[in-house]
């Protein structure tokens, strides 16, 4: 057997550490591939979350309970529950009828019966839009895609 045959070089090993350094920098610093549709859907996924506990919350201590997203704060919470933020690139929109809340925080409300006042969110990432929607008489929450 030569000594060609039993094991790679020095310069054949060096070159094979070089490349796996550099996609390991590619990927250290600009983090891993992210989609846009992903997003929109984790934001709509939570904020629907979020919504239908404060319903559920309502009905069975007979309460109200309100739900309050500030599109300029990009944040999101139900009356004692955790403030949440909404991932960055998102672009958040309160739709009609939601409640004029402090500043420019904008309200859902949920009452005992299961109602709500009504209203949704509008969620967008690049062209990817998703929007939650509150139903006034039922207090469903119901999630879709928008064209």
């Amino acid at each position: 057997m030569s000594p060609r045959q039993q094991g790679f070089t020095l310069l054949e090993m060096l070159v094979v550490v070089a490349i796996m350094g550099l996609l390991i920098g590619v990927v250290v610093f600009h983090g891993p591939p992210r989609s846009a549709g992903l997003q929109a859907r984790a934001a709509a996924g939570a904020l629907a979350d979020t919504f239908r506990t404060a319903r559920a919350a309502a009905i069975e201590r007979g309460t109200i309970m309100t739900v309050a997203i500030d599109p300029d704060r990009r944040q999101f919470a139900a009356d004692g529950g955790q403030v949440r933020n909404f991932a960055p690139g998102v672009a958040v929109t309160v739709l009609p009828p939601a409640l004029k809340g402090p500043g420019t925080a904008r309200l859902i409300r949920f009452a005992p019966d299961g109602s709500s006042s009504g209203g949704g969110v509008s969620l967008g990432i690049g062209a990817r839009h998703m929007q939650v929607q509150v139903e006034w008489l039922t207090g469903k929450v119901s999630v879709s895609n928008v064209p």
